[in-house]
């Protein structure tokens, strides 16, 4: 199968088997299973995976499409797909090559499914999770303040700091396990006010032994702060998906309620919506003032074309069924998404202007 059929089979299955279930999907983590159970079925969560593991290994370009195609048609499922490939990717980068014999043919066969846990390594002061030196592996423990997919991975990657500042990377089960001396503890599911259905947890780990085996990885403590640098760009296909997803509504409200102001304000937004993704493919090789201007541009679209999905909806929009008020949402989470103060200050910065 070449890219542009995987493209093609991916927006199929969204829309015959997601688009009319994404209010379900974003609050019913059993829905949410079921239709990334879809994506798996379809060999379209080994993407990221090498050919010579069973998987497709897309080129950037082509996984930048898929991204924008899961967000426009559920923003959960979307979310979700790429916390597993992120966990794949860093694998498939590993120099643990029996663990990725082990688990990267699973991945492609669909018998496994990974989430990510170390956006704590972001945050100063204390290390929310340590390792200490034990034979043949390490002692962990701590708090992983957020682990997204209890319940739909059964496996997730875990960041912990060392005693000489590097952070230790590996595989841990993601469920509850108890022993005489050690545990992992996943907290009750976090309400959220989107995406709720994709069961994000703290888990507590208490002198949890990480074995060799598991060991994906040693970083520098400051390896986020350099991946953020590089990855400015990463969320900006997802929040273009999300901003097609409003347009989508705002669309179907001009052709069902015959308005030429609302056919008027699609028009000029999809037109902006146009220019940023005209821009995007160079901007991924230009400054990082330019990246996080860009970055700042999505999201700002994002909300507007959120708040003008609801703005046409009228009252309707209100409901919990509607899915203005789960696409606008949306916009919110892609607002925070992988947020670093730099991203903060563009995206206030694009919000100040606009006032202004």
């Amino acid at each position: 199968m070449d890219f542009t059929d995987i493209l093609n089979n991916t927006e199929t299955y969204l829309k015959n088997c997601v688009a009319a279930d994404a209010e379900i999907i974003d609050s019913d983590s059993e829905a949410l299973k079921t239709a990334l159970v879809g994506l798996e079925d379809r060999s379209l969560l080994a993407l990221r995976v090498p050919q010579k593991w069973g998987g497709a290994d897309i080129d950037a370009q082509t996984f930048y499409e898929y991204q924008e195609l899961t967000a426009r048609y559920s923003g959960a499922l979307g979310f979700l797909q790429t916390q597993h490939h992120s966990a794949t990717a860093m694998l498939a980068n590993s120099d643990n090559e029996l663990l990725q014999s082990i688990c990267l043919p699973a991945i492609a066969l669909g018998e496994l499914r990974l989430g990510v846990g170390f956006s704590h390594l972001r945050r100063s002061g204390n290390p929310a999770v340590t390792a200490t030196a034990a034979q043949n592996g390490y002692l962990l423990s701590g708090k992983v303040p957020w682990v997204t997919g209890f319940g739909l991975f059964q496996k997730f990657i875990v960041a912990a700091l060392l005693p000489d500042d590097r952070a230790v990377f590996g595989l841990l089960p993601f469920e509850n396990i108890a022993s005489a001396s050690s545990q992992i503890s996943c907290s009750e599911i976090m309400p959220l006010i989107a995406m709720s259905s994709t069961n994000t947890v703290t888990v507590t780990l208490t002198n949890w032994w990480l074995d060799e085996s598991q060991i994906i990885s040693f970083q520098p403590k400051d390896w986020i702060v350099t991946n953020d640098t590089k990855n400015i760009l990463n969320f900006v296909p997802a929040t273009f998906g999300c901003i097609r997803a409003g347009l989508d509504i705002i669309q179907a409200a001009g052709e069902t309620k015959k308005a030429s102001f609302i056919v008027s304000a699609y028009e000029k937004l999809a037109h902006k919506l146009d220019r940023l993704k005209q821009n995007f493919p160079q901007s991924q090789h230009s400054s990082k003032a330019e990246q996080l201007a860009l970055r700042a541009q999505a999201i700002d679209l994002a909300v507007r074309c959120g708040h003008a999905a609801v703005a046409v909806s009228s009252g309707a929009a209100n409901s919990q069924k509607h899915p203005a008020g789960r696409v606008y949402r949306e916009a919110l989470v892609y607002t925070v998404s992988g947020q670093t103060k730099d991203v903060m200050a563009a995206t206030l910065d694009r919000i100040v202007g606009c006032v202004s």
